[in-house]
């Protein structure tokens, strides 16, 4: 069993001077995905800024450690490490041969090793470190062949002050370790493409917060309750979601009875995004995140975007998903685990109350002048939905 990691980092390696930042808080969200996880584990940096997950317990879920470091964004792969102190060669030569017997029950395989001296006082070449571990592999493994051009297994060596030897590569996510690029407020719907959009803009270093607007009982528990699913999946990627829950039953009504039918979709959107964008504010976010894809529905032509951003006063609006089709969105979401939960048929607020034939270039000064419908009445609901919102936080 390995007692080791070894992370492996793709853009914070190109950050200068602050690459430390980038490197500290890739380890503190290390640190937080092996949280309650069974067994012991220090997370510690080597002079050279690789990062290593070591493990302190007599036993551990390997698998479950496996499955939260993929969950980490900034770690592009990460490999299991066999560590080796004493750097004599002959000592090195048995360590390959026990590193080969205890990785690879089946060894009908061809290889190579692959030494790297980060130390250049290291007695040996690499060269010549190659072709000593090579002729142990072989001499205890006959049934292994040698092969430096297109090997099956790469074994590789690197020679430090401890000598790490490793040959599996596992992927990681990539991107950005969280909260190195600020926070963001995520209109979270029970659809697909929300929660994309929120791993999306997650994975380049933005925590997420996040908003879903409710309206009982036109909406069930249900509805509810898959959203909440829906950032208990992300939250995986994310660490925890501060989500909002915004009862929006009576502001819908409202604009339901007073506005004309083929604008309630852009007007609905709006005072979501005037809800969303007060709580942001109110939480420290510095945009709102939507999952819009130009022309996907009638809300989403290039007018209705504009119409809706128009509402918002004081922030960006974020939409990492605009030029994606949606087949490309359904990947992601199979890929993340959220689109099984998205598909489920429970109704959220916004469709319950679309138009038959909802207006698909509406003008901004039109949209205004048919919200000045609920002037009397829109101050006193928006007032009620903010002062009646619920918070839960997901995945803590």
């Amino acid at each position: 069993m390995f007692r080791s990691f070894l992370v492996k980092y793709g853009e914070i390696g190109v950050k200068g001077k602050n690459r430390y930042i980038f490197e500290d808080a890739l380890m503190k969200q290390i640190k937080y995905a092996l949280k309650g996880i069974d067994g012991e584990f220090a997370v510690t940096k080597d002079k050279g800024g690789r990062i290593f997950v070591e493990v302190k317990s007599s036993e551990y879920d390997y698998n479950a450690v496996v499955d939260a470091l993929s969950h980490v964004f900034g770690i592009i792969a990460f490999c299991p490490v066999v560590h080796v102190t004493d750097r004599d060669l002959e000592n090195l030569k048995k360590e390959a041969v026990e590193y080969v017997r205890n990785t690879y029950p089946d060894r009908h395989f061809t290889f190579k090793i692959n030494t790297r001296r980060a130390h250049k006082s290291y007695p040996h070449t690499s060269m010549e470190v190659d072709a000593a571990l090579g002729e142990a592999v072989l001499e205890a493994f006959p049934e292994t062949k040698v092969d430096v051009h297109n090997p099956q297994v790469d074994i590789r060596v690197e020679i430090r002050d401890v000598i790490h030897i490793y040959s599996k590569e596992l992927k990681g996510v990539g991107g950005m370790p969280l909260g190195t690029n600020g926070k963001a407020m995520l209109l979270l719907s029970g659809g697909i493409d929300s929660p994309v959009a929120g791993y999306m803009t997650a994975k380049r270093g933005v925590i997420i917060d996040a908003v879903y607007f409710h309206a009982p009982p036109y909406t069930s528990e249900r509805a509810k309750q898959k959203v909440v699913d829906l950032a208990r999946e992300i939250s995986k990627y994310t660490g925890p979601v501060y989500l909002h829950i915004v009862n929006f039953t009576d502001i819908q009504l409202a604009i339901y009875e007073k506005c004309p039918h083929d604008e309630l979709t852009i007007i609905m959107r709006r005072y979501m995004m005037r809800i969303a964008e007060y709580l942001a504010g109110k939480n420290d976010c510095l945009g709102l995140i939507t999952g819009e894809s130009i022309g996907q529905v009638a809300s989403q032509t290039l007018q209705s975007l504009y119409v809706t951003d128009a509402a918002v006063k004081n922030m960006p609006v974020y939409r990492p998903l605009i030029g994606m089709d949606k087949q490309e969105i359904v990947d992601i979401s199979e890929k993340i685990g959220t689109y099984e939960t998205s598909i489920l048929p429970y109704e959220d607020c916004c469709t319950i109350f679309v138009a038959k034939h909802p207006v698909t270039k509406p003008k901004r000064e039109i949209i205004e002048r048919s919200e000045q419908n609920l002037k009397d009445v829109i101050d006193e609901l928006f007032q009620r939905a903010i002062d009646t919102e619920e918070l839960i936080i997901v995945g803590k």
